[in-house]
């Protein structure tokens, strides 16, 4: 009995293995969305840098040129929580050829700008209590999420598109998705480096215009494997 089950069940596994797999027809193709959005807000890293030879006079020196630029940040109305400090250093260096120490001292503060159209007004009060130095200016937009559900809506169009575009020629029609993949980078905003430079203007009277804010590209991809009908 057991050697008829035994044959039985070779017979059946050798049937299964001989059955020809059925291959669904299919095609991949890859797909982008990009949406340019003009930028609403930004963030920007600016430093109060102090040196000199006492360690102790340094760092008051710093924490009270802070204090005026915090104060100041507060008169422009920036909600607590849209400002903050991001480094505070205290640093001995050494000069071999005179032989005598220094300190430098740094705090940086990050700012979250919400409204451009304060942003001369806010980056010459800053400079003016006492930043004197620029990290980084990084532009970004307030309602990123919904431009990247554009952008992935985008996406899923143009690989449809392609599908349709590759099986015309072949009397096809694409069906519905098996797979989708997504292929998008997580998007971040490119910082604006830029170093204090003082300009005088040619004509008190003319305004100035500091700001070009561009546009930004918010990207997706996407990789669509469609049955062929």
């Amino acid at each position: 009995m057991k050697k008829a089950l035994l044959i039985l069940s070779i017979l059946f596994v050798s049937m299964s293995y001989g059955q020809e797999v059925k291959q669904i027809p299919q095609i991949n193709v890859n797909g982008e969305g990009k949406v340019k959005v003009v930028p609403d807000q930004a963030t920007i890293a600016v430093t109060v840098e102090t040196k000199g030879n006492n360690a102790k006079d340094v760092k008051k020196q710093n924490d009270e040129k802070i204090d005026a630029v915090l104060k100041f940040i507060k008169k422009m109305n920036l909600a607590p929580a849209d400002y903050k400090t991001q480094r505070v250093s205290l640093n001995p260096q050494y000069d071999y050829e005179k032989k005598k120490h220094s300190y430098n001292a740094t705090q940086t503060i990050e700012i979250l700008l919400r409204d451009l159209s304060k942003y001369d007004e806010l980056m010459e009060g800053l400079v003016n209590e006492g930043i004197n130095r620029i990290d980084a200016v990084t532009f970004q937009s307030s309602k990123l999420a919904q431009y990247q559900s554009e952008a992935r809506k985008l996406a899923m169009k143009e690989a449809k598109l392609k599908a349709e575009d590759y099986v015309s020629v072949l009397g096809q029609k694409v069906g519905r998705a098996m797979t989708i993949s997504d292929n998008s980078q997580t998007y971040y905003p490119q910082p604006m480096y830029a170093a204090m430079k003082t300009m005088e203007r040619s004509d008190a009277s003319e305004p100035r215009e500091t700001l070009a804010v561009g546009e930004i590209n918010i990207t997706a991809n996407v990789t669509v494997s469609f049955i062929l009908e």
